[in-house]
C-alpha cells in the first residue's frame, strides 16, 4: 500500500524496517526513472532541503536529527508539501541507527509495541539504537499514543513522527512533553521557484529535455501555494503536455491545460494587486456585495494572502460603515480572527460572510472624517494644555498643582451627563463628528446635540469653519495603497474617583 503517496510499506502493520549504516532503501523504496518527480527530486543531504531555514542553523534541533548528533525525539508539525517525509528520508539515509517506517493510517497498538521490543531486545544484545518514524501521528488514539510513552522516556526508540494538524490538540500532552516540536512553515513562492527550476535542469527530474517560460513558471509557483509537492506533481504533468504534443516548451497554455486551472492576471507586488484590491473596497463601499465576492474571488485564487484580505476589511468596517452599523467592526474583527485560527480553504467562507455583510450594511464615512479634522488640528498645533480638572490627580502633591480641582464625576449625576470642559481652550466649540442619517447613526445625531449642550452649556457654539476651508476633508486612507492614520489610544481611566463638589446637574442643562 502507498504511504503518503511516495513509498509503499508493505510488511505486515504496514511497517518497514531498514539495517542501520544508510542501507540503500533506508526503510524506504528507493526511487526509480518511473517514480513520480516530487520522490526523485528528494534532498539527498540537508544541503539540499530548501526552506526551513529557521530550524538549519548549526546546532539547531533539526539539522542535529539528520546528522544523529543528538537522540533526540521530535515531532515535525507543518502542512502537506513542506518536508516532513524528506526529512524523514535524510534521517534514514544519514544515520548509523536502525530506522523503522510506520503509518499510523495501517498500524496499531500491537504494531507499535512489536517494534518496541524488537528495539529493546537489540539494544540489550549491543545493536544499534531504533529510529522510529510513524507519519499522520495525529491518527493515532489516545491508547495507541500512550504506547509510545515508556519507550520514549527511557529512548528505547528514538520516535520521529509527523503531522499536519496542531499536535497541541491532537496529540497527548504526555507524549508531547517527552520530544521536540518543530514547527515547519510553507515554503515561500522563491523556495518553490528555485525547486521548480532545480527539477527542470536536475538529471533526476527533467534533465532539461523541457524548457519553462516565465509565465508558466509563475503560475506553478502560485498554484503550488507554497506546497512544493503540489508544484512538481503539477510540473510533470505540464511536461508530459508538452512531450505529447511536440514541443520542448511549456508555455502558460500548456501548464492550464495540464492542471486544468486557469492563470488568474494578479501580480500581488505589482499594479494588478493594487487594482484588484481598489476595486474591492469600492464594490463594498458602493453596496454592490456580487461585485464584491467577484474582487474576493480573483484575490483568493490568485493566492492572495488571506491576511492582507482580511486587513483591508476590518479597515473597512471602520473608514466607510462606522456607526451607521457598529456590528460591522465585530464582524470583521470575527473574520480576521478565523483566517487565523481556521486558515485556507475554510476560512474564505468567513471572509465572504464579513464581505457581504460590509456592502449591504449602510454607510458613514463620519467616524473617518472625525479623525482626519481632529489629525489635521493637532498637526497645524492647535490644542492647547489639559484642563486642570481633567488632569491626572492620583499621586501625592497633584492636589496642590491644582490637579483635578472642580472636575465632575458625571456617574454622581442622574443623566450620567455633566456640563464641563473636556478639551483644551483653544478647541472649545470643536465638532470633529457629524453623524449622518444612516442606519444606526440616525439615533446618534438625534442623541448627540442634546450631549453637547449639556456638557458644554446652552450658550457654547460650534467653531466655525475657516473661511475657504472644505468642511468635509478627504478621509483618510481612501487610497488602499498607504497606510490610513492610526487614532491614538486613550491611557484609561486616570484613577480619579468621584468628588464631593459634584453634586448634579446645573441649572437649565438638557436632558440627553
Amino acid at each position: 500500500m502507498e504511504f503518503d503517496g511516495l513509498f509503499p510499506l508493505t510488511e505486515p502493520g504496514g511497517v518497514r524496517t531498514a539495517s542501520p549504516a544508510g542501507a540503500a532503501s533506508a526503510g524506504f523504496t528507493a526511487w526509480s526513472e518511473d517514480s513520480p518527480l516530487p520522490v526523485r527530486m528528494r534532498p539527498a543531504s540537508i544541503d539540499e532541503l530548501v526552506g526551513q531555514q529557521h530550524l538549519l542553523a548549526p546546532g539547531a534541533p533539526l539539522r542535529q536529527l539528520v546528522t544523529g548528533t543528538t537522540p533526540m525525539s521530535v515531532i515535525l508539525w507543518g502542512p502537506p508539501g513542506t518536508g516532513k517525509t524528506t526529512i524523514a528520508h535524510l534521517v534514514a539515509g544519514a544515520t548509523d541507527r536502525k530506522f523503522v517506517a510506520m503509518s499510523a493510517l495501517t498500524a496499531g497498538v500491537k504494531d507499535v509495541r512489536a517494534v518496541i521490543d524488537t528495539a529493546r531486545r537489540e539494544r540489550r544484545a549491543g545493536g544499534p539504537p531504533t529510529v522510529l518514524f510513524i507519519d499522520e501521528v495525529h491518527r493515532f488514539s489516545k491508547t495507541q499514543q500512550d504506547s509510545l510513552l515508556a519507550a520514549v522516556e527511557d529512548r528505547t526508540v528514538t520516535l520521529l513522527a509527523a503531522t499536519t494538524e496542531n499536535p497541541y490538540f491532537s496529540v497527548i500532552s504526555p507524549l508531547l512533553s517527552r520530544c521536540v516540536l518543530l514547527t515547519l512553515q510553507a515554503l515561500g513562492d522563491e523556495d518553490v521557484r528555485r525547486l521548480v527550476r532545480r527539477a527542470v535542469t536536475d538529471p533526476r527530474g527533467l534533465g532539461g529535455a523541457v524548457t519553462l517560460t516565465d509565465e508558466a513558471e509563475e503560475h506553478l509557483v502560485r498554484l503550488a501555494g507554497g506546497d512544493v509537492r503540489k508544484a512538481l506533481t503539477a510540473l510533470e504533468a505540464a511536461a508530459g503536455s508538452a512531450a505529447a504534443q511536440g514541443a520542448t516548451e511549456i508555455d502558460l497554455a500548456t501548464a492550464e491545460q495540464a492542471v486544468d486551472v486557469a492563470a488568474v492576471r494578479y501580480d500581488r507586488d505589482g499594479d494588478a494587486h493594487y487594482d484588484v484590491i481598489s476595486a474591492f473596497i469600492k464594490s463594498m463601499r458602493g453596496s454592490d456585495p456580487d461585485a464584491a465576492l467577484h474582487w474576493l474571488a480573483r484575490m483568493l485564487v490568485a493566492g492572495e494572502d488571506p491576511r492582507f484580505i482580511a486587513r483591508r476589511i476590518v479597515i473597512f468596517a471602520s473608514e466607510d460603515v462606522g456607526m451607521a452599523d457598529p456590528q460591522a467592526l465585530l464582524i470583521a474583527t470575527a473574520a480576521a480572527q478565523a483566517v487565523q485560527s481556521v486558515g485556507l480553504p475554510e476560512a474564505q467562507l468567513n471572509l465572504a460572510q464579513a464581505v457581504v455583510h460590509l456592502a449591504t450594511a449602510p454607510k458613514s464615512n463620519a467616524v473617518t472624517t472625525a479623525l482626519g479634522e481632529a489629525l489635521a488640528d493637532v498637526r497645524a498645533g492647535r490644542g492647547g494644555a489639559v484642563p486642570p480638572a481633567l488632569r491626572d490627580a492620583h499621586y501625592p502633591g497633584s492636589r496642590g498643582l491644582g490637579h483635578g480641582k472642580g472636575y465632575r464625576y458625571p456617574h454622581d449625576d442622574p443623566k450620567g451627563v455633566v456640563r464641563q470642559q473636556y478639551v483644551p481652550d483653544d478647541l472649545i466649540g470643536a465638532d470633529y463628528y457629524r453623524p449622518t442619517d444612516h442606519g444606526a447613526e440616525r439615533a446618534v445625531g438625534e442623541r448627540l446635540p442634546r450631549l453637547r449642550r449639556i456638557v458644554r452649556g446652552p450658550a457654547a457654539d460650534a467653531r466655525p469653519t475657516p473661511p475657504g476651508a472644505d468642511p468635509r476633508p478627504t478621509p483618510p486612507g481612501a487610497d488602499p495603497r498607504p497606510t490610513p492614520p492610526g487614532a491614538g489610544s486613550s491611557n484609561g481611566p486616570s484613577g480619579d474617583g468621584p468628588k464631593a463638589n459634584d453634586s448634579g446637574p446645573a441649572a437649565g442643562e438638557d436632558q440627553p
